[in-house]
């Protein structure tokens, strides 16, 4: 880094949020010239820092150079101006705009009467975006066209503004191939002409194919900066995951044996060819009654793609779903629940909980159409459900008109849990069921999924733990790239099998042995 140029300079960024610290001292250098991966899961503090570098959040502390001169931007127009672009990856643009007109936003060409050039506007556009691959006729609205074709048409933005520092962030989790080819040929073209391009992805294929070097962030702090070349793949997952994971990966941990009966042998879910592109590519799983089967791999595997398109929440493509052997009608939530589905998502937040509605009103919410007689609701076999799953899942709580958002964050999952088994469901979907709460009620938890499997549901477990997927899981299936990588059974349920097949190469089963 001596004789390369440093576009950007972070020295000792801290930032803080009520209750948590976000960045911890960090110090990042991103060169010209260069593609520089920033990598960790999710809560490791790379949205943070790209949103310091950007002038969305200003650092607490700490100090930004930009071309060797200290910044402090007051927002993001002005790390625009002084040459910082940003592609997030939930996109910037405006959809019921044309696309011509996203593509010059604020920098449209005008007649020589000062008004926009809406006819020179369309013809540059249509030429620009002819580079990206893009046919397409660039007065019509820009969200008329699909993901790929509007991140596409963020990046051309981008690009066009004349940036000399680019920040891309995850630009080809909506992409297809094509697509994703035509992005890598653009880095290339940007890392040629002398621009810095910071790379934000949880896709180790794409690290590896595209960046110079990589930097590491776990719980807001760098644990590693250095170049791609050399840096073993398991060796970046286990950064990523921290120490505590690769201590479990050399130990080879093995699953725990005995907690849950020997399931039957007919599945009771089972899930094939699940195609939604660009996340699911073909995933198949099978889980029998009174089985827990743990769903593996990195953030950005499509872990909770495959939960939501089995609960119909993101309908597939192509592929099917059955329960007990019968196909789930109409590939929507509301045929997932009468099949027999419940599940609990990852963002209890914004995805579960009302914390409004009292605890009573929480669980009872999946279950009032069954609870009804002529469309009239019995008050008194409510309180009974209710009462029943307070008791039964240990729910503290003042009473059932409690607000839910006033219980601890372990009591709330509690609740969605509770709701789940009010509908007397036959497959529970669990995604990151204990993440957010504390170890007391992580282990209660744990022993809720281990009496639910004993009952004879089907649960399909999704957790970034590998310890608590090793200990709770009978069968482990790890996906990678929104594939299917490896399916691990009796003594390969082990933590380094797991983190190998996240950082293999390509989608291929991993081989028998420990870790």
């Amino acid at each position: 880094m001596a004789a390369a140029i440093r576009a950007v300079e972070a020295a000792g960024i801290v930032k803080g949020f009520p209750g948590v610290r976000a960045l911890d001292h960090v110090s990042f250098t991103l060169a010209a010239g260069e593609v520089h991966a920033l990598v960790g899961e999710n809560g490791a503090g790379k949205s943070t820092l790209v949103k310091v570098l950007t002038g969305v959040h200003r650092p607490d502390a700490g100090r930004l150079r930009l071309h060797g001169r200290e910044v402090r931007f007051a927002g993001p127009p002005e790390a625009r101006r002084a040459g910082i672009s940003t592609v997030h990856q939930e996109g910037n643009l405006v959809p019921s705009m044309s696309v011509a007109r996203n593509l010059f936003l604020g920098r449209e060409p005008r007649n020589r009467f000062g008004l926009i050039d809406l006819a020179r506007a369309r013809l540059l556009a249509e030429e620009i975006l002819l580079g990206y691959g893009l046919r397409l006729d660039a007065r019509r609205p820009l969200g008329s066209f699909g993901p790929g074709t509007q991140q596409l048409v963020a990046l051309a933005r981008a690009v066009q503004a004349d940036a000399r520092v680019v920040v891309l962030d995850e630009p080809a989790s909506s992409l297809e191939a094509r697509e994703a080819e035509t992005l890598f040929e653009v880095i290339a073209r940007l890392r040629a002409e002398g621009r810095a391009v910071l790379y934000v992805s949880h896709r180790l294929d794409e690290v590896y194919r595209i960046c110079d070097r990589v930097t590491v962030l776990r719980d807001g702090r760098v644990v590693h900066t250095g170049p791609v070349t050399g840096l073993d793949r398991l060796r970046l997952v286990s950064l990523m995951l921290g120490r505590r994971a690769a201590e479990i990966a050399e130990q080879g941990v093995s699953a725990f044996a005995g907690s849950h009966p020997e399931p039957a042998d007919a599945p009771l879910l089972r899930v094939t060819g699940l195609v939604k592109e660009p996340v699911l590519k073909g995933v198949s799983l099978a889980v029998r009654p009174g089985e827990v089967v743990g769903l593996g791999g990195l953030i950005g595997s499509g872990r909770s793609e495959t939960a939501r398109a089995i609960a119909g929440a993101l309908p597939p493509d192509s592929g099917s779903v059955t329960v007990a052997g019968l196909p789930v009608r109409g590939r929507t939530v509301r045929g997932a629940i009468r099949a027999g589905i419940g599940m609990l998502p990852e963002d209890r937040a914004a995805e579960g909980l009302i914390p409004s509605l009292s605890v009573r009103e929480n669980i009872a919410l999946a279950a009032l159409p069954r609870l009804s007689r002529a469309g009239i609701v019995s008050d008194r076999r409510i309180d009974r459900i209710v009462e029943t799953f307070i008791r039964r899942l240990g729910i503290k709580a003042t009473g059932p008109g409690q607000r839910a958002g006033e219980l601890s964050g372990g009591n709330q999952q509690k609740v969605l849990l509770a709701r789940w088994l009010a509908m007397s469901p036959k497959v529970l979907l669990l995604d990151e069921p204990t993440r957010g709460i504390d170890v007391g009620a992580k282990a209660e938890i744990q022993a809720l999924i281990d009496e639910l499997a004993v009952d004879g549901l089907a649960v399909l477990l999704i957790s970034s733990d590998l310890e608590e997927l090793v200990e709770g899981s009978d069968r482990i299936v790890v996906l990678r790239d929104g594939a299917v990588a490896a399916e691990l059974n009796g003594p390969d349920v082990t933590a380094g099998l797991i983190m190998r097949a996240m950082a293999a190469h390509s989608p291929a089963p991993v081989p028998s042995g420990g870790a």
